[in-house]
């Protein structure tokens, strides 16, 4: 098992942290929401409270996983994003998603794009994907405004199901300029 310290990184407006405990009542609130159904929902409070806790031991299992988005102005819990590579996943994501009510401000692009320099510089990816629901189009904004680039439908086992979902390529760290850290 990889045991690891979650790293916190910080945007102008946010701040990327461990997911917690207080973030559980937005967190369940939000997969309680139709809003959700492109990532899963809705489901049940006990449903939800795996999904935060999937999240956390991502980061113990893999080394990295997906960040609490918390804004600085408020110190609101106000979604989540990452870098994110389950068992049975097709290849390595940038994922996100915001809580009811913060969207529309540019948080999940902000959060996405310090994610992805993340991926690229410090854990060493040369490729990063966004798995969209074919009909989350705000989402698919959120992977434009960051370049990447519609490359197939696919589906995905998820969930005990399957799932079809838009790809969306990101550019490549060479494409982007970036620099391994270190």
């Amino acid at each position: 098992m990889i045991k690891t310290t979650i790293p916190i990184l910080e945007t102008d407006r946010l701040v990327l942290r461990a997911p917690c405990d207080d973030d559980f009542e937005p967190f369940a609130a939000f997969f309680a929401d139709p809003q959700s159904r492109p990532i899963g929902g809705p489901v049940p409070r006990d449903v939800a409270w795996r999904k935060l806790a999937t999240m956390a031991g991502h980061w113990m299992l893999r080394g990295f996983g997906m960040w609490a988005i918390e804004e600085k102005a408020t110190g609101d819990f106000s979604g989540f994003c990452g870098p994110w590579f389950p068992d049975g996943w097709t290849e390595p994501e940038i994922g996100w998603s915001l809580m009811l009510g913060k969207t529309g401000r540019g948080f999940a692009t902000e959060a996405a794009l310090a994610a992805r320099d993340y991926a690229y510089r410090t854990l060493g990816w040369s490729t990063a994907i966004s798995l969209i629901a074919s009909d989350n189009e705000p989402s698919k904004r959120v992977a434009e405004r960051l370049g990447a680039r519609f490359e197939e439908v696919r589906t995905i086992p998820f969930q005990g199901h399957e799932l079809t979902a838009d790809i969306y390529r990101h550019p490549s760290p060479e494409d982007l300029g970036l620099r391994k850290a270190g």
